[in-house]
């Protein structure tokens, strides 16, 4: 039987222009990288933060773009890695987004 982290080494194919990566996620199924699913999780929790529309998509726009760079220099991702480091950056701009979006996932 396979143990866990083997299970979390599953890169799909590479392109010319970057490494397409499976995700882990919690449940264990796999799902490629979608950069869309990342921002919009961010945006919600800085909406929840009562932060404006401008303001929202201002840190929205850094946290999406650092977190894919850090993705794509990996050789495997789980959804908890993409998570920790959603909050990581997300606390360099806002607290509270940062404090909400760690929470929802707790309530989900």
């Amino acid at each position: 039987m396979k143990d866990k982290k083997s299970k979390k080494k599953k890169v799909i194919r590479s392109s010319r222009e970057k490494t397409i990566l499976h995700i882990v996620k919690r449940k264990g199924h796999t799902e490629l990288y979608d950069e869309r699913k990342v921002y919009g999780s961010c945006y919600f929790a800085c909406k929840s933060a009562h932060l404006s529309e401008q303001e929202a998509e201002e840190i929205c726009n850094k946290v999406c773009k650092l977190v894919t760079k850090w993705v794509n220099k990996q050789k495997a991702v789980s959804s908890n890695g993409i998570f920790s480091v959603l909050i990581q950056e997300l606390k360099k701009h806002n607290e509270d987004a940062a404090f909400l979006y760690e929470t929802h996932r707790d309530i989900s």
